[in-house]
């Protein structure tokens, strides 16, 4: 049987990144995904305060020259470990969550706070990522959320792990371990999720009564 624990101790990892992290940068966040270099565009300069390195990052994906990333200049900008894009359901939700302006796009100041926030989960995915493979099996995964206060039943585990993991299952063995990109996905999602029952959850008791319209718009909250 799965279950949430409301309030999660302090521990490390005990909830996902949710704020803007450290001024810290990961390893392959801002290299170029390929080994040819990007031809920088003009923009007006570095703003007050900023990250030149990053600043520099922004210009160079943003290939129109408008100042802001689309959805898929920002996949441009953001690999994982082993050099791919961003899965781009991934790019909607950050999207979504550093779009603060709602204009469709992601302004400079937007664009620093989304890389804080993916340097700090690529943190705590090097942490469970026990064995440095570069992806997340279905034990690291159950370990991540329950370090996260989600205590998920097997069978819904699998459920998750099939659900994001990089390719498709085969028949035998188990299915293929989760990217980076897809584990922020999936983390995001058991929190958004679980953040919304316990909004229904009114006495704490693990159980909500839901009709058909409630029950679909909890389903479509999820990133």
């Amino acid at each position: 049987m799965s279950y949430y624990t409301p309030n999660p101790p302090n521990a490390y990892g005990s909830v996902p990144p949710s704020s803007y992290a450290p001024n810290t940068y990961a390893s392959n966040i801002g290299r170029y995904p390929s080994s040819q270099p990007r031809q920088y565009v003009q923009h007006q300069g570095l703003p007050a305060g900023a990250d030149p390195q990053l600043w520099q990052w922004f210009c160079a994906v943003d290939t129109d020259r408008s100042g802001a990333l689309s959805v898929t200049e920002l996949q441009d900008a953001l690999v994982n470990g082993k050099w791919t894009k961003f899965d781009l359901d991934t790019v909607k939700m950050l999207m979504n969550i550093f779009d603060t302006d709602r204009s469709g796009t992601i302004g400079f100041n937007e664009f620093a706070g989304l890389w804080k926030y993916i340097a700090e989960w690529q943190r705590v995915f090097k942490h469970f990522d026990r064995d440095h493979s570069g992806s997340i099996d279905g034990r690291e995964l159950a370990e991540a959320l329950r370090n996260f206060g989600y205590n998920l039943s097997p069978p819904l585990l699998r459920a998750l792990e099939i659900r994001y993991a990089s390719g498709a299952a085969s028949a035998y063995g188990p299915p293929p371990g989760i990217t980076f990109d897809r584990f922020v996905r999936a983390c995001v999602t058991v929190k958004t999720l679980t953040e919304t029952f316990q909004r229904e959850d009114r006495d704490n008791d693990g159980w909500i009564q839901l009709n058909y319209e409630d029950f679909l718009k909890i389903s479509l909250s999820a990133p």
